[in-house]
């Protein structure tokens, strides 16, 4: 057993983030009444810092500043110092990185380094301290200093950027209660302004550092389905060709890592996170339903086979991170020296691999490589002079051994927290995966995933948001009940079990009950019982993961067209109203929320009657395959009582005994057609004929 000359209060905590720094020479404490009350008695600003495990920076921080005697004591002395885990604590990750930038004038992020009165409101703060200066920032020791003498000597001052920080906060979750109405264009309008960002090299959007931004993408997917759109549907099939092809991509295992560092998609950071592989398995699976590029496929299904087999607990649920380092190197599990794929493979099979993966002797990152893909397997089998097919075969088999060979390495840490929100997420992915593929396993790990949520994270109608070592934790935040919300809502329309249905009405009521602003309108981050902060954030804004404000102005939207609920629709609509200014202020930030407008915009329904269940699989196979992003398909058997609770399903016959289908919209359906052709005709059409109305 190692022997730690230093141990603190982190030590009794359950966050792998949290317990990495239990050894620090830091007085390290959590957030709690305890340690807060000592700062009020002892009068000592707190020095707060925010990240998570997987978290390069926030490594390189601790090695170089929470380790080192000399600072630790310097901290220990002036301030009463919390740690905070945020993915535990979500809540004070919004307020501090709302807060930062009132100092940096710009974006926060992680590590996050606030210093806080004992009343908890900030007068300053940045994110990475290097231990002396350098980069163009101050080094921490300096900082330290100069802000315990701040509060110590300069009381004035700090109160008024406490005031100051206090009235931002504020504003920022404020809402407009007379925003403008909403254009019918507004979508249309957004990726028009979106246009100039757009990297028509690389794809995306900007140039370094590079994020997927799906709900971007998808929006651009929404505009080419309503309007048909070319440009916003070929600026996403080439996005998500480039992602797919660089080193965003893990080439081996499947997964996306968090961003790329430079415009190519090349470079990652490497760490790869539940909630990145969440939002791009539907985008991908989106693109291959309208191009019907096998690519896309592929990597969608990579990529929950990458869930399955990493990201996967026993019980069910699913873990939160994998690092970006391993062994104290950043990339090092993930890059191949030029030497190693050599050893590995046949001189033939090498040179076949490595030019199709733009493996060299000199490397394209630090001298090793990233695997990646510059050119297509035509251009390399061409090169090789062997039939495309040969190629192929030689990269799949090539692939599988460098793989095994990676399980020998030491892998990167994986922060083993289940998350309630991220494994909502999670599993819409898998549901989807399951629609498009018909893999049982897909629809397997959902359900498991789900009675892990309901049996471990749920009591009495509410969620706590965190599990680890068998302990739930933290009361749920709105993205937990939005994201298990879309969950539940996306299993039922598999199964259009009544008690899935039952049990999300119960969800999104207590939702209401406890998170909604009964006088300006919109969701509240945290509900009526949590505990009190300095600010009770609201946004519609999206950031890493789509905001829960727009989440549930889907799933309101759905539950109006599947129980006629008016209030679902009416909550749904304030949303709109409050946020509408804001939309189309800031497109960039509204990706989600402009996606569910669109969801009430365009709703529509495809009834399908048939005398067996076994009738409707292939029209429900074929359903499957096209991108239908707002419609509900309500099977119906034709001579058993129909429990579906929407009205339009009821009393729809075949015609000629045969599977029949009816389109529907705003409660009106279309003439029944019972051929697969003339129908999926008819669907396309509509695109044309939903503009006119």
């Amino acid at each position: 057993m190692t022997e730690h000359p230093f141990t603190n209060a982190l030590i009794n905590e359950t966050s792998p983030y949290l317990l990495q720094h239990s050894h620090n020479p830091v007085d390290w404490n959590g957030w709690n009444e305890e340690t807060l009350a000592r700062s009020r008695n002892e009068n000592k600003p707190i020095l707060l810092s925010i990240g998570y495990s997987a978290c390069h920076w926030c490594h390189v921080m601790e090695k170089e500043s929470f380790e080192d005697l000399n600072i630790a004591e310097m901290m220990n002395h002036y301030f009463v110092c919390i740690k905070v885990d945020r993915e535990e604590r979500p809540d004070l990750d919004q307020i501090y990185q709302n807060a930062v930038q009132f100092f940096l004038k710009r974006g926060g992020g992680w590590p996050l380094t606030m210093f806080l009165t004992p009343d908890q409101v900030p007068f300053y703060g940045g994110t990475y301290f290097p231990p002396e200066d350098r980069y163009q920032i101050p080094g921490f020791p300096r900082v330290l200093e100069a802000v315990a003498k701040a509060f110590r000597e300069n009381q004035g001052e700090v109160s008024r950027n406490a005031s100051q920080v206090l009235s931002a906060l504020a504003k920022m979750s404020s809402v407009n209660q007379d925003s403008a109405e909403i254009s019918p264009t507004i979508i249309a309008e957004t990726v028009d302004r979106l246009s100039p960002f757009y990297n028509p090299t690389y794809g995306g959007f900007g140039r370094a550092p590079k994020f997927p931004n799906s709900p971007i993408q998808e929006l651009h997917l929404r505009q080419y389905r309503n309007q048909g759109d070319e440009d916003c549907l070929n600026r996403v099939l080439f996005t998500l060709s480039k992602m797919g092809a660089g080193g965003l991509y893990d080439q081996l295992g499947g997964g996306f890592h968090r961003y790329s560092v430079d415009e190519k998609w090349l470079v990652p950071h490497f760490e790869k996170m539940l909630y990145d592989n969440a939002q791009l398995v539907p985008l991908y699976l989106h693109g291959f339903q309208i191009s019907k590029n096998p690519s896309f496929k592929r990597i969608a299904v990579e990529t929950l086979d990458y869930v399955l087999r990493e990201m996967t607990s026993t019980e069910g649920g699913f873990f939160s991170t994998q690092d970006a380092d391993s062994e104290g190197i950043e990339g090092h599990f993930f890059i191949w020296s030029f030497d190693e794929v050599k050893t590995l493979l046949s001189p033939e099979e090498s040179k076949v691999f490595c030019r199709y993966y733009d493996i060299t002797l000199q490397g394209n990152f630090e001298k090793k490589n990233i695997l990646n893909i510059p050119q297509e397997m035509a251009l390399v089998a061409h090169e090789a002079s062997r039939p495309v097919e040969d190629v192929e075969i030689i990269i799949q088999d090539c692939k599988l051994r460098l793989f095994k060979k990676r399980e020998e390495r030491i892998k990167p840490f994986r922060d083993e927290k289940i998350l309630t929100g991220w494994n909502g997420l999670m599993i819409s992915a898998f549901i989807k995966g399951y629609r498009v593929t018909e893999d049982r396993r897909y629809l397997s790990a959902s359900e498991k995933a789900l009675e892990f949520i309901f049996t471990r994270l749920h009591q009495n109608e509410s969620l706590f948001s965190c599990y680890k070592d068998s302990r739930a934790k933290f009361d749920g935040y709105l993205d937990d009940y939005a994201f298990v919300t879309a969950a539940l809502l996306d299993l039922y329309e598999i199964s259009f079990d009544p008690a899935l249905l039952k049990r999300t009405e119960r969800l999104v009521d207590k939702l209401l009950a406890e998170f909604w602003d009964q006088e300006n309108g919109g969701f509240f981050f945290t509900g009526i019982r949590h505990e009190r902060l300095i600010d009770r954030t609201k946004s519609g804004h999206d950031h890493s993961i789509p905001s829960g404000n727009s989440v549930s102005a889907r799933n309101l939207i759905r539950l109006f067209y599947l129980t006629g609920n008016r209030n679902y629709l009416d909550c749904a609509d304030r949303l709109f109203k409050i946020y509408g200014g804001q939309m189309k202020e800031n497109p960039f930030g509204f990706g989600s929320l402009l996606s569910a407008l669109d969801d009430l915009n365009h709703s529509s329904q495809i009834v399908l009657v048939g005398e067996t269940r076994e009738e409707l699989k292939p029209w429900i196979f074929r359903l499957n395959q096209i991108y239908l992003p707002n419609t509900l398909v309500c099977p119906v058997i034709e001579k058993e009582e129909s429990h579906l609770p929407i009205d339009i399903a009821r009393g729809k016959k075949t015609v000629g005994g045969r599977v029949t289908a009816y389109f529907c919209r705003n409660f009106t359906c279309s003439t029944p057609i019972s051929n697969w052709e003339e129908f999926e005709t008819m669907l396309f059409n509509k695109r044309a004929q939903k503009d006119k109305q």
